[in-house]
């Protein structure tokens, strides 16, 4: 029977209790079953994780991919059979672990966190990925199905490469960097939405860009704090002195490590970015009401002659010689309007309107 905690861990519970801490996104558990060597292949979907205890009997690779964590049972079965260690189990099925590194007696651990950018909702979804390299195979462990490996199993169906003449090493640096490559195609979505609100607050500063503002800040941060440690875990991979990465896949563990120094750079100038378009918008409305103010003050400096003029004549005394003259209506508008038409041309000289 398949123990769900309802998204809450236990307090106080040993270490080592496997307790799933997420919410249950699948009905049913998904296990995906890769068996090769340079001349022989072997692809399934199986219904119980014994059936992939029986394919493992192997000189061979072995894959094993779960979707779903909620099974908590199935899990275990698979630490018993592969001798995993209990902390990795819980670490397994915590679904909120940063990007880390562990090493065991006999075998490797890595969180990393796989992306993917909402572009109708503008939200990025965090998915913990959770691989587990040991003599001869890797296991993965996904919180849903779907995921960024269809390149690497296309690789391994079509036996082109060094995947399928390498060993399990290998096939773990393919994982992750596919898992890296796919930060590039959310960065460019993030890339794309940036310039878009950048734009349209050049254009138009809207109060209602504020909070898109304030939202993408805050996705990147999320986008930070999910990338940042992978610096770490890879550095941490290319420095291990442990056989089951050998000297020749390090090389490519360094590349990988170099495209994730890329990203972090990357995500820091977006942070900054998103900080800029914040003073761009109180720039542009800013700017606006300098506009609006200015606009005003012309008028209100236009009509200060013509508002005293008219109060010279509106007053009520009895000896006002210009009220008596036929000419004094038609005079008075002369006046008024060359006053003002000169104003704004002494106005547009100096480069104000």
């Amino acid at each position: 029977m398949a123990r769900y905690s309802g998204g809450r861990r236990s307090v106080g519970a040993p270490p080592g209790t496997i307790e799933y801490s997420g919410e249950q996104r699948v009905d049913q558990i998904r296990i995906r079953f890769f068996d090769y060597d340079e001349e022989r292949l072997e692809e399934k979907e199986v219904t119980s994780i014994e059936e992939c205890f029986e394919l493992r009997e192997r000189e061979s690779v072995s894959w094993i991919n779960l979707d779903g964590l909620h099974d908590t049972e199935t899990i275990q079965s698979i630490g018993n059979r592969f001798g995993l260690h209990p902390l990795l189990l819980e670490d397994v099925v915590h679904t909120t672990q940063r990007p880390k590194l562990e090493e065991y007696e006999d075998h490797m651990f890595l969180v990393l966190r796989m992306l993917r950018f909402d572009s109708e909702r503008k939200v990025i979804h965090s998915e913990q990925l959770s691989l587990v390299l040991g003599p001869g195979f890797v296991i993965s462990f996904q919180e849903i199905p779907g995921d960024v490996f269809e390149g690497v199993r296309a690789r391994i169906r079509s036996g082109k490469g060094r995947i399928r003449k390498s060993g399990a090493d290998y096939l773990t640096y393919a994982l992750a960097d596919a898992v890296v490559d796919s930060y590039f195609v959310l960065l460019e979505r993030l890339g794309e939405e940036i310039e878009e609100i950048e734009r349209e607050l050049v254009e138009d500063a809207d109060p209602a860009h504020l909070p898109r503002i304030h939202h993408l800040k805050r996705e990147l941060i999320l986008l930070r704090r999910s990338i940042w440690p992978l610096r770490e875990l890879l550095s941490g991979l290319i420095r291990v002195e442990n056989p089951l990465i050998t000297d020749r896949t390090q090389l490519f563990l360094r590349d990988v490590y170099d495209h994730a120094v890329q990203v972090v750079d990357t995500v820091e100038s977006f942070r900054d970015m998103a900080s800029g378009l914040q003073d761009l918008f109180l720039s542009s409305v800013s700017n606006r009401m300098n506009e609006v103010m200015k606009v005003l003050t012309i008028i209100a400096t236009i009509f200060v002659p013509l508002t005293f003029l008219a109060g010279i004549y509106g007053m009520n005394f009895e000896h006002m010689p210009e009220t008596k003259w036929s000419w004094s209506y038609p005079v008075f508008w002369i006046v008024t309007l060359v006053a003002g038409a000169s104003m704004l041309v002494a106005f547009r000289r100096k480069h104000w309107i």
